[in-house]
């Protein structure tokens, strides 16, 4: 009932332009706790997964004999050693494990949107597909329509005992991956622990307030007098910088949290979803930030900065406050510059509030599944149970030891009743950064079908400062506002992505405006008629009925 032929091929130009547009979220990027630091911790702690060998008719390793293509994007850290995923020490772990060979199909780096289109326009798919799924034109649910993708729901029942005890003991996640219409489609990249969900916060350098007497900022107006003090007395030509258009950080501004509002859609105390750029709390984020522009304060160069960019200015003197990760960002910087500066120190601030003492409302969270690194099973899989045998594996504990710390005696040692990366790991023979050696032996820095650990980041933060990040960034109201994986229906994710295409246009081009001076604030109600006169309301309607029919899984 699963070997399915493929039907209703995606072969029109339009569907991949809207493919191509519709998409985000992929496995290659080199900000690695993005993804790893959004990625989870021991299943255990939630509840233990069941073991492999749950039934006496089958064991691992498979002896098939098979091999299965997998189509996924290869992640920077991984491709700065090795051509292929299936090269790595893990990989090799895997297929061994499990008896499955496996034949990884890695499209050229940065064409992973170009080259998912094409598989889908050839119709000849590989065996499975890591992919944002969500992003799919008319979601997960058109996708098993139009035979790109097989339900799991009896697949799961069959062949998934360790992802289907993790899903009955976690009943949010089990309704994360689901379509409204009930089926499963993924298996899911979750992340294990609260703490892996918001790795991303503002940072400041610590040696330089305390040079000058400053205490790390926590209001809009304390972050105000350290910025002044840092160009003034420090010489800052861009004492805050970041990459505003770049990535992951357009998503949402810290400093837009401090007015109760984001730049984009949100869930509200009411329990609807709101849009936060037509709000006037970012009205008074647009009117701060500009002011703080024009004197200065913020880097000049915030239209079109890179993180090569940010990064220079982070290290050399010329920036003193940024945001960002905290591996990927902090930990980098804070080595790279104390190499010339053993003074250097970024410390971790919390979200900006407009009054001393108040709890932030808001903050940079992400769901515990979240869209990324999910694998579906293609219709045009021969062997559906060696597939989701070698899956399954990952949800298991021999598996998640694999896929969180790799292998025992050479990645990882047990010291006590934790697992403790060995020195080829923490201090790499051949002189690589602690990412690329986890990634060589792990997937848990970055995503995959498994459950992250929130062990592994305890040992990737490797500095104080790093390592008090998640208890700083954490402490808000954040999760209260952050909309679940909600899935609007094929005919509505074309027409709200058409009315959202154009808002989100004209909101960015508005913004840059408006914090440049090249257009007044006293045009801001112009401008939000404007966005409301695209379809604002319909594209709300549309959230809000996902949203309902999500809350009704």
């Amino acid at each position: 009932m699963f070997k399915k032929k493929l039907f209703a091929m995606v072969t029109t130009a339009a569907l991949v332009m809207s493919l191509l547009a519709g998409c985000s979220n992929s496995s290659t990027g080199a900000d690695t706790d993005s993804k790893d630091a959004s990625n989870t911790s021991n299943p255990t702690e939630a509840a233990a997964p069941a073991a492999e060998n749950t039934s006496t008719e089958f064991t691992y390793p498979m002896t098939s004999g098979k091999t299965l293509t997998y189509w996924t994007g290869l992640n920077a850290n991984v491709s700065a050693n090795y051509a292929n995923l299936g090269d790595t020490p893990f990989a090799k772990a895997w297929m061994e494990r499990t008896g499955v060979q496996i034949e990884f199909q890695h499209p050229p780096t940065g064409q992973d949107q170009e080259q998912f289109s094409l598989l889908l326009a050839d119709g000849n798919l590989p065996d499975v597909i890591e992919y944002p799924w969500m992003t799919f034109p008319g979601g997960p649910e058109k996708a098993i329509n139009d035979g790109v993708i097989i339900s799991l729901n009896d697949v799961f029942e069959q062949y998934c005992p360790n992802l289907m005890a993790y899903l009955k003991a976690n009943p949010e996640i089990d309704k994360m991956i689901k379509t409204d219409d009930g089926h499963y489609y993924v298996f899911p990249f979750i992340r294990g622990d609260e703490v892996l969900c918001n790795t991303i916060g503002l940072m400041v350098r610590q040696d330089w307030l305390q040079d000058l007497g400053l205490e790390v900022p926590t209001t809009i107006d304390e972050w105000h007098t350290v910025l002044t003090k840092f160009k003034e007395e420090k010489g800052a030509t861009a004492p805050f910088s970041y990459e505003y258009t770049m990535g992951v950080l357009t998503e949402e501004s810290p400093f837009t949290y401090a007015f109760g509002t984001s730049k984009n859609f949100y869930l509200n105390s009411d329990g609807t979803i709101h849009f936060g750029a037509v709000e006037d709390g970012y009205k008074q984020f647009l009117t701060t930030f500009a002011n703080w522009y024009k004197e200065g304060l913020i880097d000049q160069d915030l239209a079109t900065l890179a993180l090569d960019q940010v990064s220079a200015k982070m290290t050399n003197g010329s920036a003193g406050a940024s945001v960002g990760w905290a591996g990927s960002r902090m930990g980098v910087w804070i080595k790279a510059a104390t190499a010339t500066d053993p003074n250097y120190m970024l410390e971790a601030a919390p979200y900006p509030t407009l009054n001393k003492g108040d709890k932030p409302e808001f903050g940079q969270i992400e769901n515990r599944y979240s869209n990324q690194g999910g694998v579906a099973i293609t219709t045009s899989c021969e062997d559906i149970e060696a597939a989701a045998r070698l899956l399954d594996y990952a949800y298991g504990e021999a598996g998640h030891m694999l896929f969180n710390f790799g292998i025992e005696g050479e990645s990882y040692s047990i010291v006590g009743d934790y697992p403790t990366y060995t020195e080829q790991i923490l201090n790499n023979p051949e002189g690589w950064p602690l990412a690329q050696s986890l990634s060589a032996y792990i997937r848990g820095n970055y995503n995959g079908p498994f459950v992250q650990d929130k062990r592994y980041l305890e040992q990737y933060y490797t500095i104080d400062s790093q390592k008090a990040t998640n208890g700083i960034w954490g402490a808000t109201n954040a999760r209260a506002h952050k909309i679940p994986p909600i899935t609007p229906t094929s005919d509505e994710s074309q027409e709200f992505s058409s009315i959202m295409n154009e808002i989100n246009t004209y909101r960015d081009e508005m913004t840059l405006k408006f914090i440049f001076g090249e257009e007044s604030l006293d045009n801001f109600d112009d401008y939000v008629k404007n966005v409301e006169s695209m379809g604002l309301a319909r594209a709300l309607e549309i959230e809000n009925a996902a949203l309902a029919r999500y809350n009704a899984r």
